[in-house]
């Protein structure tokens, strides 16, 4: 295979057709029909379902676009990189869980780079996708945590995708809730105590099952539940509708302290926040500088570090 090949795969799609493809790549047809064919014997998949309307992608080849499509995009990449005369930019991206801290520690970072020219990005995003973006090296960094409940079954996944887990500290469990929220004085809450007010979950697609979710710990029956994908909506419910969510506890800027509050929650579960890295992967000099900040960041709330 072939980077080629996966050029003519794509220009193939854009084009809809072997012949127009052919034109816009200047070889012949059979030129290009014998490529595809030859890939397909690799891979040993059919990518394109040949009829006298034309061609389409198979279920298979669709699969196939989006790491070919990948792959290309890396490829523009290190071309950009490595064959450009300018100055090199810094690089280094992060998928995470919706963690405060994470993105603190991704402003410091970025605060700290004496570059005029970078590329960052930070997702957070979907248990599963992180994994997948670090398994496909799309991010250096994937920001998780394990526990009691789904350490064996993520555990089994992170080996499966070659990737490492690297732990930061130990949480025990705590609550988001409106500081106008009867319970906000309380030292403690439990769960029987937030059955009456909507629990405030984070989707994780049709797959996602309670071993992916961001919360440790789930009510047994929740009469209100309200399932949303990103964090400035799961604090605007928690003001807006009294709710509650189950997190680290850990605060910082972003949170409004005059309207919410974090309690401790009861609970023998406990959260161990870590970040993930591929195996065969080596951080780059922006990754490592966003794993010191992280760990600063935590030691400045008043975590003890995992050493």
């Amino acid at each position: 295979m072939t980077l080629l090949q996966l050029k003519y795969i794509v220009k193939i799609v854009e084009c809809g057709s072997m012949n127009e493809a052919s034109h816009e790549l200047y070889i012949s047809q059979p030129a290009l029909s014998s490529s595809v064919k030859e890939l397909e014997n690799e891979l040993g998949i059919e990518i394109f379902t040949r009829s006298s309307q034309g061609i389409t992608l198979t279920v298979d080849g669709a699969e196939f676009m989006s790491y070919a499509r990948q792959v290309l995009d890396q490829a523009a990449l290190l071309e950009d990189r490595y064959k450009s005369s300018r100055p090199r930019k810094q690089l280094c991206s992060v998928s995470t869980q919706h963690y405060m801290f994470a993105v603190e520690a991704f402003v410091e970072m970025i605060g700290s780079t004496h570059s005029d020219e970078y590329e960052f990005t930070i997702r957070e995003t979907r248990t599963q996708d992180i994994i997948s973006q670090v398994a496909s090296m799309l991010s250096e960094i994937g920001i998780i945590y394990l526990s009691d409940f789904n350490k064996d079954v993520l555990g089994k996944l992170l080996r499966e995708k070659h990737l490492e887990f690297h732990p930061l500290f130990r949480a025990g469990l705590h609550v988001f809730i409106s500081r106008d929220n009867p319970l906000a004085g309380r030292r403690q809450v439990t769960m029987d105590d937030l059955r009456p007010y909507p629990f405030i979950k984070y989707e994780q697609g049709e797959k996602g099952s309670f071993y992916f979710a961001e919360e440790a710990v789930w009510p047994e029956y929740s009469p209100k539940q309200i399932t949303v994908t990103d964090r400035a909506t799961i604090l605007n419910f928690i003001i807006g509708l009294n709710g509650y969510t189950v997190c680290t506890g850990i605060d910082n800027g972003d949170l409004n302290n005059e309207k919410i509050v974090t309690v401790p929650l009861q609970s023998d579960e406990t959260m161990l926040v870590g970040w993930i890295s591929h195996e065969r992967s080596r951080l780059s000099s922006s990754a490592q500088m966003y794993v010191e900040k992280l760990r600063e960041v935590l030691t400045a709330h008043g975590y003890d570090l995992i050493d």
